[in-house]
């Protein structure tokens, strides 16, 4: 009996310092809207649609993240999130378990490795500066995940990337930066789908600013290169945003470059107005090959966990041009109303 007490002890001794050392977090977002959109087009049936839709404001997720503690300032790190499709139930980014992150690496005083599914520094720094946060306009009504702001207008490949190391520095007198290479992983030919990505930034008192840089191989070890530079400055009575940003191919069949200017208005505590407009201009033609996306947004912290929002953008393309996609067909003009809440857990 005292043998079982004393193991019963030391079992408990050991657990003790165990949580001691690492922890494990369990957190997510649910965030529904309806939405209607207007695509431009004037058959019947293809139009309009209205939909309920999830992650409009931010992506639904379910997330696990933790660290443990190593000695002498060293950790081991992860984190496995996963998009959840609230209006369906199903899982998003292609029904992938864990496909918004994956990955486990090591921080301290050198910085941060990690390894796995991962967001693009390209990726963190357009997020960083889109006054939307990639989120709440331009999108697709009637499709999960469906709002993604600046991104979809600037992505030409996706903002994530698997098989992928990444170091990022800290934080030194303001100034951070980022790298990753993304392996492609075929045999015979170590370009083909290889990715390689840089961004670095500044932020102290009101001022941030970031640069960053992608190249994203296709199965024919073709580049698609983004470039992307941006600002922000609060002023107190509204934090100011502007970015610019390019898309070439190595194959000539994508150039289109965007600026963006827009800002955050702070009405109370709680709530705040957000704007912009976002003008992209498409390359490979010669005339009419622009087109300006218009977002204005309101939202309302219900608690410090829970909001409401709203936001209606309108885009209007020039004969050639149809910017993101988001028209019918070029020429046409997009519309997207929505009215959502967001939880966060």
């Amino acid at each position: 009996m005292k043998k079982s007490l004393l193991a019963l002890a030391v079992l408990a001794a050991v657990a003790g310092s165990a949580q001691a050392q690492s922890n494990v977090t369990i957190y997510g977002v649910l965030d529904m809207a309806l939405q209607n959109e207007s695509n431009g087009a004037t058959s019947k049936g293809q139009g309009s649609i209205t939909s309920v839709d999830s992650g409009v404001q931010s992506g639904s997720r379910l997330g696990f993240k933790g660290s443990e503690d190593l000695g002498g300032g060293l950790k081991a790190i992860f984190k496995l999130e996963m998009g959840v499709n609230a209006d369906t139930g199903s899982s998003a980014q292609g029904g992938l378990a864990f496909g918004r992150a994956a990955w486990v690496g090591l921080a301290g005083d050198f910085g941060t490795v990690k390894l796995g599914r991962q967001n693009k520094p390209m990726f963190d720094a357009v997020d960083s500066i889109d006054p939307f946060s990639t989120g709440i306009i331009g999108g697709t009504a009637g499709q999960s995940t469906s709002a993604t702001g600046l991104g979809n207008l600037f992505f030409a490949t996706n903002p994530r990337s698997n098989n992928t190391i990444n170091y990022s520095t800290n934080n030194i007198s303001g100034f951070a930066g980022s790298v990753a290479y993304t392996f492609g992983e075929q045999a015979g030919d170590s370009s083909k789908l290889r990715g390689i990505g840089l961004s670095g930034g500044y932020a102290a008192g009101p001022l941030s600013a970031v640069i960053a840089y992608h190249s994203d191989n296709d199965a024919n070890a073709v580049a698609i290169k983004h470039t992307f530079v941006g600002a922000t400055y609060d002023f107190s009575i509204v934090k100011a945003a502007l970015s610019y940003g390019k898309v070439t191919s190595d194959n000539n069949l994508v150039d289109y470059k965007l600026w963006s200017l827009g800002g955050t208005v702070p009405v109370s505590d709680v709530a705040a107005i957000v704007g912009s407009y976002t003008r992209v201009t498409n390359n490979l033609v010669s005339s009419d090959q622009t087109g300006g996306q218009l977002g204005l947004g309101y939202t309302y912290s219900l608690s410090k966990r829970t909001n409401v929002y709203t936001s209606i953008s309108r885009i209007s393309n020039d004969k050639n041009s149809n910017i993101g996609g988001l028209a019918y067909a070029n020429g046409a003009t997009e519309r997207l109303v929505n009215v959502g809440v967001r939880h966060l857990f």
